[in-house]
């Protein structure tokens, strides 16, 4: 049997594949690309990381993709950009009031995905996981951090 870290990874690979499946229908709907889509829950899921770095930072995508989705997006009225006011080279993404039936139908596809993946755990075993997820997610970061580090 494949190690762990194998199957882990190959996990990642149909799991982004089922879960980009899920949003199909909206997809078709509405006209949007799955970019657009990530863009969108990026914002809505994480007040306070408003910005095209941020998007780019946290959702691992290029900094071209994220400024095409973001234009695509502000050109429909799903979201509006508003400067810094201390910083002008800041702008700041919002989703707006015609954008947030998209945001909310794009969040709900995604807690189904999440409800079905833990859908055999027990409400003790999902807490668990989550504790230990947060874990590995921390020490992860602090590995990131040894290696910028000279």
């Amino acid at each position: 049997m494949p190690t762990v870290t194998t199957r882990l990874l190959r996990f990642s690979r149909q799991f982004e594949r089922f879960y980009e499946h899920q949003f199909a229908p909206m997809l078709e709907r509405t006209g949007l690309t799955m970019r657009e889509i990530h863009v969108l829950l990026f914002l809505a899921n994480n007040p306070g990381y408003d910005t095209a770095r941020d998007v780019a930072e946290y959702r691992g995508m290029a900094k071209s993709q994220v400024s095409q989705a973001v234009d695509l997006l502000a050109a429909r009225g799903v979201l509006r950009r508003a400067p810094d006011a201390s910083d002008r080279r800041v702008v700041h993404l919002a989703v707006t009031e015609p954008g947030v039936p998209l945001a909310r139908e794009a969040q709900a596809i995604q807690a189904a995905c999440g409800r079905r993946l833990l859908a055999n755990f027990s409400p003790e075993d999902e807490a668990q996981f989550r504790r230990l997820l947060e874990t590995v997610l921390e020490n992860g970061a602090h590995l990131m951090e040894e290696e910028v580090q000279p």
